[in-house]
């Protein structure tokens, strides 16, 4: 990452608690966006009404403020945050994860340059996705549980623990924490399309300003994430499917691959259906990039000014200490000097 203001540039893992702050900040005031783009997501119309249940939840919602206003008829407005502590763990875990390796990629991608410059749209893209890859690897689990805490009915709900144990006992064991990592390494085109728009929208717009406002912090995420938004809804949706629960309809039999959620939305649905949540998610993810992309400035400008105070009082102590070294072997100097003249004065 450019340092600010001349400063020097921030650690990787000054960049990484930087970006989790913000995303756990945006996340948390956004979070009921978040149930209801997961509960839309998941449901699938009834062809007849004799039908057995084709999603798990027997309320069907029509809209974004449709499926508000039942959730909080339904289950109070705590409904609304069902699942938040695993669900800002995993954001935290995911984001940290993928700003502390795209930071030591492209780091290392430029430094490995013989004129080190900023990388083209098609290499950031794929610094991007190499950084949500392997962020991915170690956090899906999170994601796994909170997806399930989301679309649990009324009755059935259960503590972060508890439905972690669940998808272990119910599925494939523990590998059942990974379901949907296929879709999701896919999908990390969508931070990688994301953080590349982002950059390659900064330095089109506001070109050698190293220090951006709030206001333009936020427009450039939130223009962003609608773009990678839009480009991957299909993934998005099929992978949601995947790790939540079956549908009563399939009794108990999960999906295997996106592959598989996908063409059974699109028999009982149609195509269009793969788009279905669009609206919460492309406003979830606007509001969630730009609150994101403008916490994260301020972290690192605070962080590099932290930084930069540690490293001034670490030097005044190395100072003071190389001072009193000095002063010390001045005082040893006369007694040495001393000694080595007594032998001639004896004789």
């Amino acid at each position: 990452m450019a340092s600010k203001a001349g400063q020097p540039p921030l650690p990787p893992w000054g960049n990484a608690l930087a970006g989790a702050t913000g995303a756990v900040l945006a996340n948390a005031i956004v979070y009921p966006l978040d149930i209801v783009k997961t509960r839309l997501q998941v449901q699938v119309k009834r062809k007849s009404t004799d039908e057995a249940p084709l999603t798990t939840n027997d309320i069907h919602y029509t809209s974004t403020m449709d499926a508000i206003r039942k959730i909080m008829e339904d289950e109070g407005v705590l409904g609304l945050y069902s699942g938040i502590n695993g669900s800002l763990i995993g954001v935290a875990s995911t984001n940290f994860a993928y700003f502390y390796w795209y930071s030591v990629v492209r780091t290392l991608y430029i430094s490995a340059q013989s004129l080190p410059k900023p990388p083209s749209t098609t290499i950031e893209l794929s610094l991007g996705a190499a950084a949500g890859a392997i962020a991915q690897v170690f956090t899906i689990p999170v994601a796994v549980v909170t997806t399930r805490q989301q679309t649990q009915p009324k009755g059935d709900k259960k503590g972060l623990l508890d439905t972690g144990r669940e998808v272990i006992n119910s599925e494939d064991g523990y590998s059942g924490l990974w379901r949907g990592l296929k879709a999701s390494l896919v999908l990390v085109v969508n931070p990688a399309i994301t953080y590349g728009a982002y950059q390659r929208l900064r330095e089109l717009l506001f070109v050698g300003k190293t220090n951006l406002r709030p206001w333009e912090s936020f427009f450039l995420g939130a223009a962003s994430k609608a773009l990678a938004t839009i480009a991957t809804q299909p993934l998005i949706v099929a992978k949601v499917g995947l790790q939540s629960r079956p549908p009563p309809a399939r009794q108990g039999k999960p999906f295997k691959t996106f592959i598989e959620v996908m063409a059974y939305i699109i028999e009982h649905e149609g195509p269009l259906a793969l788009f279905k949540g669009l609206v919460p998610q492309i406003t979830k993810g606007i509001l969630v990039q730009g609150l994101l992309m403008m916490t994260k400035e301020r972290m690192e400008i605070l962080f590099v000014v932290l930084f930069a105070y540690m490293r001034r009082i670490r030097s005044e102590k190395l100072q003071k200490a190389a001072e009193a070294a000095a002063s010390k072997a001045k005082e040893v100097l006369p007694i040495e000097k001393a000694k080595q003249a007594m032998p001639a004065l004896m004789k």
